[in-house]
């Protein structure tokens, strides 16, 4: 029983992992031009008409993964603390996943 569910975790970090790995490509891969002309769902925006700190921000992390950083400092300013932390924090999450697969494979 305990083996199946050993499996099973192991088997949900290495999901984890790849998910983790592949969504940069997943990003590189999605047209900034054809998100330009999207209405924006941003509640603030709608309600105010004004845009908020958090406005853009995806548009500039999609636009930093496919190297475009002028652009991507265009839609947000904010790209500057965002992405770093991103990386950071997806890093951390890959060692993460690592330590634990090597050591429940350990015997």
């Amino acid at each position: 029983m305990a083996t199946s569910e050993s499996h099973l975790e192991n088997v949900l970090q290495i999901c984890k992992l790849c998910a983790i790995i592949l969504l940069p490509f997943f990003l590189y891969g999605l047209s900034l031009d054809e998100l330009e002309g999207k209405h924006s769902i941003c509640l603030f925006k709608n309600l105010f008409g004004k845009e908020c700190y958090g406005c853009g921000i995806t548009k500039a992390v999609i636009a930093s993964v496919q190297l475009d950083f002028i652009r991507a400092f265009k839609y947000n300013k904010l790209i500057v603390i965002v992405m770093p932390l991103l990386i950071y924090l997806c890093v951390k999450e890959i060692v993460k996943c690592v330590r634990l697969l090597k050591k429940r494979t350990r015997f």
